[in-house]
């Protein structure tokens, strides 16, 4: 792994002003930390400051810890290290990272993907079609980073992880002879400057839709912390296997005429409408898979995509734009890889135990994802559709308005839980969901009910179902935690499914995983 530890060095490698108050030279750094509490001897201290905290009161704390240097955005002198002023810490922090890591984004051709649904599913297709074309490639997701074999967990609750993290695995990437990258990157990791210093090289969206309004504000301020990934294509440094700078829009969605703006180099748009330049035809929704034909220019290729919903055919598209179109792979290997997709961890993940109806485990956490996922069982469906989700606490309330019409207009049953109510009142929010649920034909105690507990949830929905129904749970997918008040606790939708067949069918299985909400939770 290439590391450069000398502090002057690295002060001067990052792009932005910075005053330095006390003697770089000669200072050698270990690494970057963001929590004083984890501060390691040798590492640089970063002071953030955020709605609840501001890390310059913990100065002292990293210093005791063996912080060899800090850096923030306040005035502070007399420190006994060096002190960094920036203007911006975490864009500071960003490039700092990607210096003392040997700016591995240079050294790799890194992909992006954004959008508010199908990030993740995408991604892994980018992902499977380069390794199928024999391309040493890497994948950063908010499920897990993969290198090489080497697998990691990017934690609990991450958006893209924090820079120093990316630059971490980057490196690794680097050091395990990695040529590509995907990286997944979400409107938090750009607006937060966490891929900054990444040195992106194709950049591809998804959609735009309703999502995260609580932070960005508006949808107009969503849209251009999404638009912040095409406009750092011109950022991107000179690279020895040259510089692609290819966008890939989507021609359906309604942020399209506003990316195509900010798009200052090549790009293809693709479309299921016949509106792009690159085209799904001929799309045959079936029960396990969907199954259509990708028109290009030069070729048409027909795809089977073993991953069900329509939504699906837009993903492939896009993925299609990011190898075959920015980086010549061929059509007919591309679709090779398609075929041979597997299963991506929480996305339409069948749980089998033997039941006479089916389950599913979905991260449809959105609006939009929820209706198109809704209406893609609500197809695979022979029987009835009961739809187990809950809305964040602390989140865009917009949200529980919308999933809970949603729901009652698509799904025959709606089973309102827990999903992360952080210091919320977790009945006030069932509260607000069933309103909206009711206000839409939804019948409370009939075809609406509320379940705090989420392991009740569920086991409620599989008593409920009756064979040929379809049983699905929304909204966590393959998170592995869910956060009560500032507590993350372990949980697992694939696990609590799984729990609650077995039991249902008195066969051994796993413990159903306990919340705070559990009768059976001690505390």
């Amino acid at each position: 792994m290439n590391i450069e530890p000398q502090l002057d060095k690295l002060i001067h490698d990052i792009p932005v002003p910075c005053r330095v108050f006390g003697e770089v030279r000669g200072v050698v750094i270990t690494g970057i930390a963001l929590d004083s509490r984890q501060v390691k001897p040798g590492e640089v201290f970063v002071c953030l400051t955020g709605s609840n905290t501001d890390g310059h009161r913990y100065i002292p704390n990293a210093i005791a810890q063996g912080a060899v240097a800090i850096m923030g955005t306040q005035s502070m002198e007399g420190l006994s290290v060096p002190y960094l002023q920036m203007e911006e810490a975490r864009a500071a922090m960003a490039y700092l990272a990607a210096a003392f890591y040997g700016h591995p984004g240079r050294q790799m051709t890194v992909i992006g993907v954004t959008g508010t649904d199908g990030k993740t599913t995408t991604s892994n297709i980018i992902y499977q079609i380069l390794k199928n074309a024999g391309m040493a490639t890497g994948l950063i997701t908010t499920v897990n980073a993969m290198i090489g074999n080497e697998i990691i967990d990017t934690g609990f609750h991450v958006t893209t992880p924090e820079s120093p993290d990316v630059q971490r695995y980057l490196a690794k990437m680097v050091e395990a002879g990695m040529t590509h990258v995907v990286l997944e990157t979400t409107s938090h990791g750009l607006a937060q400057q966490r891929v900054t210093g990444s040195e992106y090289d194709v950049a591809v969206i998804t959609n735009v839709t309703h999502e995260h309004f609580d932070y960005h504000g508006s949808y107009e301020g969503y849209l251009a912390a999404k638009a912040m990934l095409f406009e750092s294509l011109a950022l991107t440094h000179a690279k020895p296997q040259g510089n692609p700078r290819y966008s890939v829009l989507n021609a359906d969605d309604p942020a399209y005429a506003t990316l195509q703006k900010k798009v200052a180099g090549d790009y293809v748009s693709y479309s299921t409408l016949g509106e792009g330049s690159l085209n799904a035809v001929e799309i045959t929704p079936g029960f396990d898979a969907i199954d259509f034909i990708i028109q290009g220019k030069g070729f048409s290729v027909p795809i089977h995509c073993p991953i069900p919903g329509e939504y699906n055919v837009s993903n492939c598209l896009a993925a299609f734009g990011a190898t075959v179109c920015a980086l010549g792979i061929d059509p007919k290997g591309a679709a090779q890889a398609i075929a041979n997709l597997p299963v991506v961890p929480g996305r339409m993940e069948r749980i089998e135990c033997g039941q006479p109806f089916t389950a599913i485990v979905d991260f449809a956490h959105t609006p939009n994802a929820l209706t198109v996922a809704l209406r893609t069982l609500r197809v695979m469906s022979k029987g009835r559709l009961i739809a187990i989700f809950g809305s964040a606490g602390l989140r865009d309330r917009e949200k529980r308005r919308m999933m809970g019409e949603t729901s009652a207009r698509l799904a025959n049953i709606t089973i309102l839980t827990a999903e992360d109510p952080r210091t919320e009142s977790l009945d006030d929010i069932l509260a607000e969901m069933a309103r909206a649920a009711n206000s839409a034909g939804g019948v409370e105690g009939m075809t609406v009910f509320r379940e705090p507990d989420r392991g009740d949830a569920i086991r409620r929905a599989v008593r409920m179902a009756q064979p040929e129904d379809l049983v699905a749970v929304f909204g966590k997918g393959h998170e592995q935690s869910m956060c009560f008040d500032a507590i993350e606790y372990p949980w697992d939708d694939r696990t609590a499914m799984r729990a609650a067949l077995c039991e249902l069918l008195g066969k051994e299985g796993p413990a159903m995983p306990v919340l705070p909400t559990s009768k059976n939770y001690q505390s």
